[in-house]
């Protein structure tokens, strides 16, 4: 049997020497160790050898196993180091190296990343919810009337199962309320979605950012004073920043902010940039009720509410005239940005 393996051996080196490629050494290894390989059958015979010749015949069977696999190693090493070769066969190595495009971030997430890193410093929290969401949520909460034109059909994206795509994510900071306890300082950037007609102004998918601060003694100077912290140190410290009186369902005082621009060549002109107020009580008592106790009680805490559109800030910072241009994504536009 030892003279079997003998041969088993020389034949299996001389079948590897004779590979070619790859596919004719992996045959010459299933021939000599795969499960019906020579070498494989003849270990299966050990069981038939008198006990004092297995050891022999076992040192017999690993050596030839262990010199059949160090060649195919050392083959399929050199085959692979011939076929680099014949890669760049033709090619001058001398030749400095094309130059890689270097990628960048897109304006909105610039921008988004900016407005988020101000406001952190500031003491807001990230906070998330569902862009598919209730009405509860997004409308009832918030008290908006059931004749609002939000609810309408024509203005927002409903599903046959009555729920919807929010409209805003001021939805994150009901969600946020229900299950937290004041103080909450939290900001909630995302998408939001409305049955707009795509124009220079306006698309029916935007980036919104919606923050809200409660705690037991939020009054309409802090609103102001954090707000005007904000968009200055988004846009300069010398950026001027107005309060209009407004009008929302959640919100009583409300306001509209614009901040006065100033193009180069043009007049300076007043833009819109964000909505804001103090919580309307009906809000904090929407969300008792809903939790069933009196961490929010509206005789027990108030607090402010903002939200913007990220779109809207790119827009200003960068002075792009048209929103369309930041979803068309054109590598010639987008590059300006890298």
């Amino acid at each position: 049997m030892k003279e079997q393996i003998e041969t088993i051996q020389a034949d299996a080196l001389a079948a590897v020497a004779a590979a070619t490629d790859e596919r004719s050494l992996d045959d010459a290894r299933v021939a000599f160790l795969g499960k019906k390989g020579s070498l494989t059958l003849a270990s299966a015979g050990m069981k038939d050898l008198p006990n004092d010749q297995k050891p022999i015949m076992g040192q017999a069977l690993n050596v030839a196993r262990t010199a059949i696999t160090q060649a195919i190693d050392e083959k399929k090493a050199a085959l692979e180091s011939e076929a680099d070769k014949k890669s760049v066969e033709g090619i001058d190595l001398t030749l400095p190296g094309r130059e890689l495009l270097q990628g960048g971030l897109h304006p909105l997430t610039l921008v988004k990343d900016r407005a988020v890193s101000i406001l952190r410093r500031m003491g807001f929290a990230l906070a998330d919810g569902p862009e598919i969401e209730t009405e509860y949520h997004c409308f009832d909460a918030l008290n908006t009337p059931d004749d609002h034109p939000a609810r309408n059909e024509k203005d927002t994206f409903y599903f046959d199962s009555g729920k919807l795509l929010r409209t805003h994510t001021s939805s994150v900071q009901i969600r946020t309320m229900e299950k937290a306890s004041a103080p909450v300082r939290i900001i909630a950037p995302g998408s939001a979605y409305r049955r707009d007609e795509i124009d220079a102004t306006h698309l029916s998918v935007f980036n919104q950012l919606e923050g809200l601060y409660v705690d037991k003694d939020v009054k309409l100077g802090d609103l102001k004073g954090t707000l005007e912290y904000f968009l200055r140190a988004m846009f300069g410290t010398d950026t001027e920043v107005r309060f209009r009186p407004h009008f929302f369902p959640f919100t009583e005082p409300s306001f509209e902010i614009d901040v006065k621009l100033h193009v180069k060549g043009q007049e300076p002109k007043w833009i819109e940039v964000a909505g804001c107020g103090m919580v309307d009580p009906a809000v904090f008592s929407s969300v008792s009720e809903q939790r069933k106790d009196d961490a929010f009680d509206p005789e027990n805490v108030t607090g402010f509410a903002f939200g913007m559109g990220i779109d809207r800030l790119a827009m200003i910072q960068y002075g792009i005239k048209d929103i369309r241009l930041l979803i068309e994504n054109d590598a010639r536009f987008l590059q300006q940005f890298a």
